[in-house]
Formats: C-alpha cells, structure tokens, sequence
C-alpha cells in the first residue's frame, strides 16, 4: 500500500485499473480467418506507403510529373493518411469497428482504382491524398478489433503478427512495386501497382462480413471537434512544406506554414487538456499518453519511424538513380531485408517472453550495424555494386527491424485499456505514419540536396550517417521500455 501511495504516477495506474476492471469481457472471439482478413487491411495501406518509390521513375516518365509532383504523390497519401487516423478510431469506437474496416477497405479499393487510372499528374496525387484517407478509416479497426476480441496469448499472438504485417509489407511494397512495374501486366505499367489492390479489397470485403465480429465502445463519446481541427492544421503545416519546400524553392508560403506549426501544436495541448478536466473526451485523452508502456513504447517508435519512413524512400533513388537498376532489379535488392525481417518479426514474441526490453536494444544496435555495413559498401564498391552487393548489410538491418519494431508496438498497446482500443491505436498509427512522412520529407531532401553538390554516392553515406543519430535514440529510448514485456 505503501508504494502505491508514494509512487508519483499511481493515479493513472489507479485510473487505468479501474477502466480494465469496469469494461466488458472481449467482445465474441476473432477467428483465424478473421484475424488474416484484418491483417490483410493493416497491410494493403502500408503496403501502399512504400509501393510507389520504385515506380517513381517510370511515373515520372510517363506523366512528367516534375519533382515537386513526384513529392507530393509520396506526401499527400501520407499527410492524409496521418492527420485522420485519430479521427478513424474514435468514429470506429463510436459507429462501430467492422462497420468502419468495411467502410474504409470499399473506399481503399476504388480510390486505388483511381490512382491506376489517373490521367495527370495532378489526378494522380488528388486520388492518393484520398487513397490516403481511406487508409485511416480502415487501419486504426485492425488494432481495436484486435483488443476487443482477443485476451492473453492469443492477443500477444495477433499483435505479434500484426507487427511483423506492417513491417514486412513496407518492404514487400518495394519489392512487390519493382516486379509489377517491370512485368507491365496487361500494358499497364506503374498503374498496376495501384489496380493490383481492387481484387484484394474485394476479397477482404467478402470476407470481413462474415468473419469479423462487430465492436464498439460501451460509451462513446462525440467527435473532439477542435482537437480535430487543430491536429490537422499541426501535421499539415509541419508536413507539407518539409515535403514540398526543397522541389519548389521554399516560396513564402512554406515558411507562414511552419510558423503556424508550434502555435497550432501548442493550441491542440491545451485544449485536450481541458476537454479532459472537464470530464469530455478528447481527441487524444492526455492521460492516455501518461501510461507509462505507450509513453515509453512511442519514444521508441517516434526515432524508428523516421529513420525507417526516410531511408526506404532513398534507398529506392539510390538503387535506381544512382546505380542504375531496373525497377525489378531495384525491388528484388530489398529481400534480404524482408526475409530477415520476417523472421525475426515471428521470433520476437518469444524472446521478448525471456529477455523483456533487451530485445528491444539488441534490435536497435543490430539496426546500426546494418546501417554502418551499408554505408560502407556505398563508399567503397559503389562501381560496378549491383543489386547483390547490398545484400548482406541489408540482411542484418532487416534482423535488427525484426527484433525492434513488433515488439515495440507490444509495448505500446500492451497497458491499454480495451475501452480506449480505437484511440489507443489511432494514436499508435498517427505517430508511426506522421514521422514516417517526417522521415521521407527531412532525411528525403537532405540527401536530394546534398546529391547535387557532391553526388549520390557521398550524399547517400552522410544520410546513413544521420539516421544513425535516430538510431541511438531508439537505443535510449528503449531503455525506458517496461524492463519485462508480455
């Protein structure tokens, strides 16, 4: 009694016991087939994130599209996708999450549709702003539903796999790009990476009414009007101008943008705050974020989504631009990150079992040895490398990723209570995909820049070298994880 009277955070352990102690058993059990049909919408919007990086050449090509174009095919999927995330998981808390996954994967399907029929550039990326709001109907259900419906191990299970589906379709998605753009199924060419996601929307549409259950709170609360406004003017005006400020020469109208991001950010602090004391809802309830495994879990996730959102998209530049591989060759380079990360991905549950947040840091450090192995083979073979050349400083980063991402996101839903599942992992997919798109635009325009001053080889080293700083504070980061994970 005496340490729960002491300890400085008891009231929101208190508050979060008593939430678990007062909601409802999970809602009837997620079935095998259930759980592949909401994995299959965590993937397709990750998937879709990355896909288009290696097919930016040819897109280029075929609808002169120009850099700041490109920029924005790349940028507006993500800013949409991230400034409604929170949004989509207090509307499936609300209406309900099946109601929500279905909505969101009909409309996932016909704006890809859109994307692959796109006659302009400019089409294009107004199909894949809204490409990326679908996504964020759909993707924070898969995490809800999963902490609705399943409890102990099998939750641990569905969480694990739901990790190592995001991870692997990020990388799948370049790779998958690279063949689809060179096969040209049926003349289409880089269309077919947006078309390919019809048949597969359709599917899990069939198959989502029949096998998954439908949940919601047991007292949902209204839509946070403000908080909205507010978080969409912060991420906006931080993530348009880094996408788009280097392609069109930083014009005035950049610079009022991110001025109006510290005041907007600030603005959206103080307001969930007092919506929370006044006993409302806020869009993210600010005690959510002073549990301590989603406090310390997205300190881990915030460095790792920058590095990772930011080194895949130049990577994909530097395999074609730079050593001059086709789109298949260019895809294909990236399996050994896949295989390893897939595997580790499958592993890590059970060495998290045993060796907690330690998992955790040896991901990390794995993760910078790859980085360092790669930089140097850029440095020193970059004549003549190839696609295989990579391979092996690929493979151990993807081994690093492996053990550091899935058991991450464990950590951060792990104390969260099922009644706030739907915010819980809009917050946990907001943070992810805003700092992924941080990622493209900071680490993205470093390297574009510094490639027309002292060529790509030089210029891909030093950004290596900087996502090492990300690194190192994953490391640190990881050292205020829960030191045992379940």
């Amino acid at each position: 009694m005496s340490d729960t009277r002491t300890t400085p955070h008891a009231p929101v352990a208190a508050a979060t016991a008593a939430v678990r102690r007062s909601a409802p058993a999970p809602a009837a059990g997620l079935s095998t087939l259930g759980l592949i049909t909401v994995l299959t919408g965590a993937a397709l919007p990750m998937l879709d994130f990355f896909i288009v990086n290696v097919a930016l050449p040819t897109i280029d090509h075929d609808l002169n599209a120009g850099p700041a174009v490109l920029e924005m095919v790349v940028g507006g999927y993500g800013v949409a996708y991230a400034v409604l995330l929170v949004l989509g998981g207090r509307l499936g808390d609300m209406v309900g999450r099946k109601r929500l996954f279905l909505w969101g994967t009909a409309a996932f399907g016909v704006t890809s549709v859109a994307c692959g029929l796109a006659p302009d550039a400019w089409s294009l990326v107004v199909a894949r702003i809204a490409q990326g709001a679908a996504s964020a109907l759909m993707l924070p259900q898969v995490l809800a539903t999963i902490q609705a419906t399943t409890e102990g191990t099998r939750r641990t299970k569905a969480l694990s796999l739901y990790s190592c589906t995001a991870g692997v379709a990020a990388s799948v998605g370049q790779v998958l790009g690279g063949v689809l753009v060179s096969v040209d199924v049926l003349g289409t060419g880089w269309r077919s990476i947006f078309l390919v996601n019809a048949p597969v929307a359709v599917v899990a549409l069939v198959l989502a009414v029949r096998t998954i259950p439908e949940t919601r709170s047991e007292r949902p609360s209204g839509v946070d009007v403000r908080g909205t406004l507010l978080l969409s003017v912060a991420l906006i005006s931080l993530l348009v101008p880094l996408t788009e400020g280097r392609a069109t020469g930083w014009p005035v109208w950049s610079w009022v943008l991110l001025a109006v991001f510290p005041v907007s950010a600030v603005a959206f602090v103080v307001v969930e705050r007092r919506e929370e004391a006044a006993g409302r809802t806020p869009l993210i309830p600010p005690s959510l974020l002073r549990i301590h495994s989603v406090r310390s879990g997205l300190t881990v996730i915030v460095p790792f989504s920058i590095g990772w959102g930011g080194y895949m998209f130049v990577v994909a530049v530097v395999l074609q631009e730079g050593l001059r591989l086709g789109p298949m060759a260019a895809g294909l380079a990236l399996l050994p990150l896949c295989l390893t990360f897939l595997i580790d991905s499958l592993a890590g549950p059970r060495l998290a079992a045993r060796y907690g947040r330690g998992v955790v840091t040896a991901g990390s450090l794995l993760q910078a040895a790859g980085l360092v192995g790669l930089a140097a083979t850029f440095h020193w073979g970059w004549d003549g490398l190839g696609a295989v050349g990579p391979a092996p400083a690929l493979a151990v980063q993807g081994l690093g990723q492996g053990l550091l991402f899935p058991v991450a996101i464990r950590a951060v839903l792990s104390e969260v209570p099922v009644g706030q599942a739907g915010v819980g992992g809009g917050v946990l997919t907001t943070t992810q995909q805003a700092f992924m798109a941080l990622g493209v635009a900071t680490l993205g325009s470093l390297f574009l820049s510094l490639a027309g001053s002292m060529g790509m080889r030089d210029a891909v080293v030093v950004t290596l070298g900087v996502q090492l700083v990300a690194v190192a504070l994953t490391v640190l980061s990881s050292l205020r994880l829960p030191r045992k994970l379940a």
